[in-house]
């Protein structure tokens, strides 16, 4: 099945330079105080026209990509669809370098991918904000996969406010062998909380003064993760990747989101090569890459 007349949508993978969360609430979800920065690692989302729905996908970890309707991409296809009245035969074929399940959001940039492209592909013409309520709709971390940049995420992540961005930021991100399941860190978060008083979540001030100004090394000193102590619970080999990248000269590291990819902030272009050689050869992880941050958001490259 070709998809070579289709729309083409790169979007970007995220870190949460600081997540900060607080509480169950009674729905199960927990509010958070969530600072996002999409980094120059992408999936591309390819829409064209079929007889029949259908979902391919390609690159590092595929094989644990649904190809069903729990699949994001397909599930902001068939809720655009409804929408407009529109029958969803498309051809979905998502290209991943994203790592799957790593905690950097890949899926929620599949349907923020797929939205975009399937709104232009149909010419929809939807507006900005109809597309983040339906990114909304589908995830709490798809409407920033949408909008990219950096942003503060409260509710359950997914109403956003927009943070200037002052300079560029060096990242090195260390994938991990297998996946994490989001709803197990949380289930996890809970019970080491349990029988504590969680504060309300907040983003520091500092944090996002260095974000503003650029300020590499304010930002690593601000860096923080409530859920990281939950995921190195669950996979304590973590632990020892962290230790190889910051050894290897990285200015600090924490667990992307719910894990497994740890994100390592280093000073340049010249330590974030180092520090990905060094951590590749430590071992500890399946692979490293060097990403720039920010990125921009979910982006027509082709067709449309």
């Amino acid at each position: 099945m070709s998809v070579s007349r289709g729309v083409t949508v790169r979007v970007p993978a995220k870190v949460n330079v600081r997540l900060a969360v607080g509480g169950a609430r009674p729905d199960g979800y927990h509010d958070l105080a969530n600072v996002f920065l999409a980094v120059g690692l992408y999936d591309e989302v390819t829409v064209a026209e079929a007889a029949a729905p259908a979902v391919t996908c390609e690159g590092p970890g595929a094989d644990q990509v649904p190809l069903d309707r729990t699949n994001l991409a397909v599930r902001a296809a068939e809720l655009l669809a409804a929408r407009h009245g529109i029958t969803p035969n498309v051809h979905l074929h998502i290209r991943k370098d994203i790592p799957v399940a790593g905690g950097m959001a890949g899926g929620s940039a599949d349907g923020a991918g797929a939205l975009l492209a399937c709104d232009a592909l149909w010419g929809c013409g939807s507006s900005r904000e109809e597309l983040l309520s339906l990114c909304a709709e589908l995830g709490s971390d798809v409407p920033f996969s949408l909008v990219g940049g950096a942003a503060l995420g409260t509710g359950r992540g997914e109403l956003l406010t927009p943070l200037e961005v002052g300079g560029a930021f060096h990242w090195v991100f260390a994938m991990a062998d297998g996946g994490l399941s989001t709803p197990a860190v949380y289930a996890e978060f809970d019970r080491l909380n349990r029988g504590t008083e969680v504060p309300p979540p907040a983003a520091p001030p500092a944090l996002l003064e260095a974000l503003r100004t650029g300020d590499t090394a304010g930002l690593a000193d601000a860096l923080g993760n409530d859920l990281q102590p939950a995921a190195l619970s669950l996979r304590p080999s973590l632990a020892a990747t962290l230790a190889a990248g910051t050894e290897a000269g990285a200015l600090a590291g924490l667990v992307s989101g719910s894990g497994p990819t740890t994100a390592f902030l280093v000073k340049d272009a010249e330590a974030a090569e180092s520090v990905a050689a060094a951590l590749r050869a430590s071992g500890t992880c399946r692979e490293a890459r060097p990403a720039l941050a920010p990125a921009p958001g979910a982006t027509v490259v082709a067709g449309g």
